[in-house]
């Protein structure tokens, strides 16, 4: 009788696992497409200064967050109207906000998430983003919000962190460890006096791109609350205004 209890308890647990979905509330990702080409476009030199990616991880027990700089970029706009673009985004770069600079524990951070078992900084220091397309914002190409699997600290969903006022969905080919995914996300996007701003903030599963150290798929690791979220938050602050060499 022991046995028949325990076993549908693992049941009931499998199923409720599967019912809270896998890939939680993230963008729309597909194979690598074809990057925009914009011959006759004027090219603006991506401020660095003024630029930058975070990031927010999560587990049962807690969340990390931080920034990673970006390195060098252009867009390519015609008339008022982005029609082509890039960033390098150096992952050497990357901080942990969350914890004390000079606590030990962030150094031991940083230095997980360069190795292998996240970015393997070593061989790929540096992520690319590429757009392929831009269209004016339609909230029904918003991916629909999946319950994450239930803990104190479940990663938000999308309708709770995109930008307010999304004025464009951006298409673009983002590159990390190698991997190259074309994703689509709500952005809120301005031009006024030749200089562009542009935001976003949305949801990525990291297994696309490899990163699967602490992969969520075990049921019997979430039982344990032993995993990390494949859900990771990733938002940018991107401005651009200065002649670029074509």
């Amino acid at each position: 009788m022991k046995t028949l209890k325990s076993t549908l308890a693992l049941l009931a647990l499998v199923l409720f696992v599967a019912s809270c979905g896998a890939k939680g509330s993230t963008v729309e990702t597909s194979d690598a497409k074809e990057v925009a080409s914009a011959a006759e476009a004027t090219a603006l030199a991506v401020n660095v200064d003024n630029s930058i990616v975070t990031w927010i991880g999560s587990k049962p027990a807690g969340k990390h967050n931080g920034t990673i700089d970006i390195s060098a970029g252009e867009i390519k706009v015609s008339g008022n109207e982005i029609v082509a673009g890039n960033f390098v985004i150096d992952i050497t770069s990357l901080k942990s906000l969350d914890i004390p600079a000079d606590n030990e524990n962030n150094a031991k951070l940083v230095g997980h998430l360069m190795s292998a078992d996240f970015f393997d900084a070593a061989t790929h220091s540096t992520a690319t983003f590429e757009v392929t397309s831009v269209a004016v914002f339609n909230a029904a190409d918003v991916a629909a919000d999946n319950e994450e699997f239930k803990t104190d600290f479940a990663p938000a969903k999308m309708s709770e962190i995109m930008v307010a006022n999304p004025t464009h969905m951006i298409s673009g080919n983002l590159t990390m460890r190698g991997t190259t995914k074309n994703i689509t996300f709500p952005a809120s996007v301005s031009i006024a006096d030749g200089v562009i701003k542009a935001a976003a903030n949305f949801n990525i599963n990291r297994t696309d791109w490899g990163l699967m150290y602490g992969d969520e798929a075990s049921a019997v690791d979430k039982a344990k609350d032993q995993f990390i979220y494949n859900t990771v938050n990733v938002g940018f602050s991107l401005e651009a205004g200065t002649s670029a060499t074509m």
